[in-house]
Formats: structure tokens, C-alpha cells, sequence
């Protein structure tokens, strides 16, 4: 295998913190877009959990977001990505666990039979107050520069204030809507974002990353 196949979701954000590793640490993937109501046979194949997003490699597949990101990072980390404190990676377990549990019960509650959507976004809510209490005005969680915790869960508060952005941004965690804000204005984030066609068996992905590094 030439270069690394990334399988990918654009609006998916475990999809979107892979991305945001592979930006970061500048290892060149074939991206591959796919339509999840229509995945392709050669994707099933390559992700037992069926989901996005998959890394192909050589040495073997990974299939879980956070797993793509250490692996990246493993490979070049210029960024210092991975020079955090530990309680960075509870804030991950914590996004991953209880707070996307109650995210999804808020955006989907018809896939869930007697959810209490109130109460799940008041659960989730929690979190994203514990997340405005670290950034204490910082533009990271940890200070003046980003780590593997704001990339890895940037993509869910995103996913979770655009429930109803209004009342997300009515609400008294102003570090966070400025963390969130910011993230979203950058370049970074558009070089994640970019709009690929959806891959067809046959056919070459796209090049990923366009740029091997964005402000």
C-alpha cells in the first residue's frame, strides 16, 4: 500500500478528529469519501464495525477515531499534540462515554424509546461546564496551545451546540462558545472540511492532507 486510506464521513466527528490528527502530523492519506446509507463493498470490508472512519495501513487497520489520532501523532507530532496532562485524557473518556451518550439521546431521541430529551441535555450540559471551567479564557483546554484533547473533542461540542446554536450560545459558558468559535473560523478547520466527491469502487481517493499544515 503506497500511502495510508483513510475511509471517511465529512460531518461524522469522529471522522473529524482523525482528520485533524492527519492534518497535524502531515502523513499523506488517500481520502475516501463515502455515503453511509450506501457504503461500499471494499469499506465493509476494511471496517468490521462498519463505521467511520477506518485507517488502511500496510501493518493492519485501525478502526476507532481516537486510536487513528495516536497512531498519527506516533507518527510526527509537531504540534506537541501529545505533551498533555492526564486529566486531558479523562476529559476524552468523559466526551467519548457519558456526554456523547447524552448528546445522541438529545439530537436523536426518536432512535430511543422514553428519553427524556431535557434531561440529557442538561446531562450533557455538565460536561460542556466542566470544559468552560477549564478553558478559565485560555484559547485551549491547557493554556496557549492546542493538544490531542481540544482536537479530539472539538468535533462533539460542535456536533452538540448546533442541536440549537441559539440557545447553545445563550447559555453561561462563554469560554467555550469563544473555544468553539474560533475553532470554527480557522484554517484548520476548513482544511478538514473541504468537500470531496464520494468514492466509487475503481476510482483514486483524494489527496489528504491538501496542505501539510494549517494555522
Amino acid at each position: 500500500m503506497a500511502r495510508p486510506v483513510l475511509w471517511s464521513f465529512r460531518r461524522c466527528p469522529y471522522a473529524m478528529r482523525a482528520r485533524l490528527a492527519l492534518l497535524s502530523c502531515g502523513t499523506e492519506c488517500e481520502l475516501r469519501e463515502i455515503v453511509l446509507r450506501d457504503k461500499p463493498e471494499a469499506f465493509l470490508a476494511a471496517s468490521p464495525s462498519a463505521t467511520v472512519p477506518c485507517l488502511e495501513l500496510a501493518t493492519g487497520n485501525i478502526d476507532e477515531s481516537f486510536d487513528i489520532m495516536l497512531w498519527a501523532l506516533e507518527q510526527s507530532d509537531p504540534e506537541a499534540l501529545l505533551n498533555m496532562p492526564d486529566v486531558g485524557f479523562d476529559l476524552i473518556k468523559t466526551c467519548d462515554g457519558p456526554f456523547k451518550a447524552a448528546l445522541d439521546r438529545t439530537k436523536y431521541a426518536s432512535r430511543y424509546e422514553g428519553v427524556d430529551v431535557a434531561l440529557e441535555r442538561a446531562q450533557a450540559s455538565e460536561f460542556v461546564t466542566a470544559l468552560n471551567t477549564q478553558l478559565n479564557g485560555a484559547p485551549w483546554l491547557f493554556g496557549a496551545k492546542p493538544t490531542l484533547a481540544d482536537f479530539a473533542i472539538l468535533p462533539f461540542i460542535r456536533q452538540f451546540a448546533h442541536i440549537d446554536l441559539a440557545w447553545f450560545e445563550a447559555q453561561p459558558w462563554p469560554h467555550v462558545v469563544a473555544w468553539l468559535s474560533a475553532f470554527k473560523a480557522s484554517g484548520r478547520f476548513a482544511a478538514i472540511m473541504g468537500k470531496y466527491p464520494a468514492w466509487q469502487a475503481g476510482t483514486s481517493g483524494s489527496s489528504f492532507p491538501e496542505a501539510l499544515h494549517a494555522p
